[in-house]
């Protein structure tokens, strides 16, 4: 049998080195998710006030539920607004309001992690306040809307449309109005913005728009 050779002290201790570093790496991974998801909590109440702790909004200040909403669409939203891009217009008093809200995050990172934990939220779905023909919605909805924002209204992150099934419908029929007055996607930077203005013409009259916000009120988020 052959001999077990002893392990040099310089061995042992670089062995334990290397222990050390890679358990130090490994609990860094999940220090720095855990820290994110913390920190995105803790700026998340700076939003509450307005969207609620539990991100289902309040139609009274023009919040919308953006609880479960996409972290990718949040944050893109959240961008625009800190650049100028959105919320910019005098007449749109609820992007005025949410702009230095926006500008408020201090770094990239801090838009990602409020993001990142508002998609962490359980979604809300509150009771239709709108009322339309959801048949003539449905046919309105497949014609004009679905191509990008998917057949069940569940968004399309490749296009860059986001999720319309379980959104306040009040807070859409706003956005449909404010993107046909031109009041919301009129500059030239907000290219999904700029996409939808004409889209929102095809539904030319308040009916129509009832009606679709009629149909997606049948969705699920």
């Amino acid at each position: 049998m052959r001999e077990n050779k002893k392990l040099a002290p310089r061995q042992i201790m670089f062995g334990i080195s290397l222990l050390l570093v890679f358990g130090f790496s490994v609990a860094g991974c999940g220090l720095g998710s855990t820290n994110a998801a913390m920190r995105g909590q803790e700026l998340f109440q700076n939003c509450a006030p307005c969207h609620q702790a539990d991100g289902s909004g309040n139609p009274q200040v023009g919040a919308p539920n953006i609880a479960g909403m996409k972290a990718w669409y949040v944050q893109a939203q959240l961008q625009k607004f800190r650049a100028g891009t959105r919320g910019m217009h005098f007449s749109d008093v609820e992007g005025m309001r949410m702009r230095p809200m926006a500008v408020s995050l201090a770094s990239d990172d801090d838009v990602k992690a409020v993001a990142q934990y508002v998609e962490s939220l359980p979604t809300v779905k509150h009771a239709p306040t709108l009322t339309g023909d959801a048949h003539a919605g449905d046919n309105q909805f497949h014609l004009v809307c679905a191509s990008c924002h998917g057949i069940n209204g569940e968004g399309n992150p490749d296009l860059k449309a986001p999720r319309l099934a379980g959104v306040d419908d009040w807070y859409l029929a706003t956005q449909l109005r404010k993107f046909k007055a031109g009041i919301r996607g009129n500059n030239s930077k907000d290219m999904e913005g700029r996409l939808m203005r004409p889209m929102s013409r095809v539904l030319t009259d308040e009916d129509a728009i009832r009606n679709v916000m009629a149909y997606l009120d049948t969705l699920n988020p």
